[in-house]
């Protein structure tokens, strides 16, 4: 099997070179990149199948939010982690609504973070397998105005693209594929196939509304039951 390939944009020389070395220790294939005028040539010419990105790179303090804008309009499914030293509320939220599917702060350990980048693949392999085993008419769902095609990973709201994050796709069918029944953070993680605190899942639901109402302003499907979740209404 082809190993993974993961590029890591980190302007530290010693951190990029142990992130490296450990990733592919555990078989990965890595690629290392320091500035954000390299990282934008690399990735307008090819993308790999996961990208690790420092928020800070050199004088420039926002290039990896820039960079996880320029991935996520390039593709909807890349899985994008922000790695980085800046883990304070306002810059974690500004990084999952450009699209990052998963933020990380640096003094993680390195178990956690392969813990994290092994589920951000597993769900990709999930979703790779439901495609070659699903047929035509079970890729689709269909509920009211939305529409879910599962093969594509695509959402639609009123005959319109929602423009998701891969992890934001698996929360919405998660959500919408039984209308009515509470799904409990853990739950939701679960069906996402990632791991991250409930406040990580609170910002990627206000993200998902948000999106929605880009296309309708009316748009009040979820449901927050407090203490326990959120539900799609019937």
């Amino acid at each position: 099997m082809k190993p993974k390939q993961i590029v890591i944009v980190e302007d530290e020389a010693d951190l990029l070179a142990n992130y490296q070395a450990t990733l592919e220790k555990y078989g990965y294939q890595t690629t290392g990149i320091s500035n954000q005028a390299e990282a934008e040539a690399f990735f307008m010419a090819q993308l790999p199948d996961l990208v690790i990105l420092d928020v800070g790179l050199g004088h420039q303090p926002d290039a990896g939010f820039e960079l996880c804008q320029m991935l996520r309009q390039k593709s909807a499914t890349l899985p994008i982690l922000i790695l980085t030293a800046r883990d304070d509320e306002i810059d974690v939220v500004s990084g999952l609504r450009l699209g990052a599917d998963d933020y990380l702060s640096k003094d993680i350990s390195m178990p956690h973070l392969l813990a994290r980048l092994a589920s951000l693949f597993r769900r990709q392999d999930v979703k790779n397998q439901e495609t070659e085993n699903a047929d035509a008419n079970a890729s689709a769902i269909e509920k009211g105005d939305l529409r879910i095609l599962i093969d594509n990973l695509q959402i639609f709201w009123q005959q319109q693209l929602i423009d998701l994050t891969v992890t934001e796709f698996w929360m919405v069918q998660s959500l919408a594929r039984y209308p009515g029944q509470v799904k409990t953070r853990d739950q939701l993680m679960s069906d996402a196939n990632v791991f991250v605190d409930d406040s990580t899942i609170t910002s990627h639901i206000k993200r998902i509304r948000k999106k929605f109402q880009k296309t309708d302003q009316n748009f009040n499907q979820i449901d927050t039951v407090h203490g326990m979740g959120y539900r799609w209404k019937p």
